[in-house]
């Protein structure tokens, strides 16, 4: 039976930015979840939870324990991704200069991601928002 757990992200918050992944990591942790897996899930879902804060409104992060495997929907209202190939690519970035004078918005979240995951889907509409789709097998 998979466990689900969801959690709200506030845009523009970056004081709370990260508290999602701190509580999966956790979870992982009681679940006996391999260092190498965790490590893998928890720079995703922060890299992930990190694009909701600086770039859209709000959001939801949705993740699912299955024995051996982790599924993790993040879902945001915001700009949306007008190319997601330029987006895949390390370096490109369109947060604002607020964000990177905090230290974030170098253009590496998609990029990473994508290395710390074994299935990735990305579907965005501009001016609607857009939704991540992740799993990492372990």
């Amino acid at each position: 039976m998979p466990e689900i757990f969801e959690f709200d992200i506030i845009g523009g918050d970056f004081v709370l930015a990260g508290k999602a992944s701190s509580k999966i990591k956790k979870m992982l942790k009681q679940l006996n979840v391999d260092a190498a897996a965790i490590k893998r899930i928890v720079v995703a879902v922060y890299e992930a939870e990190l694009n909701v804060v600086a770039h859209a409104n709000a959001g939801k992060l949705t993740v699912v324990f299955e024995p051996g495997i982790v599924t993790v929907t993040v879902s945001d209202t915001g700009p949306g991704i007008e190319n997601i190939g330029q987006a895949m690519k390390a370096g490109f970035s369109t947060a604002s200069k607020k964000v990177r004078e905090m230290g974030f918005g170098a253009g590496m979240g998609l990029p990473n991601i994508k290395k710390n995951t074994d299935e990735l889907e990305i579907q965005s509409k501009v001016g609607e928002g857009t939704t991540l789709r992740f799993k990492v097998f372990y």
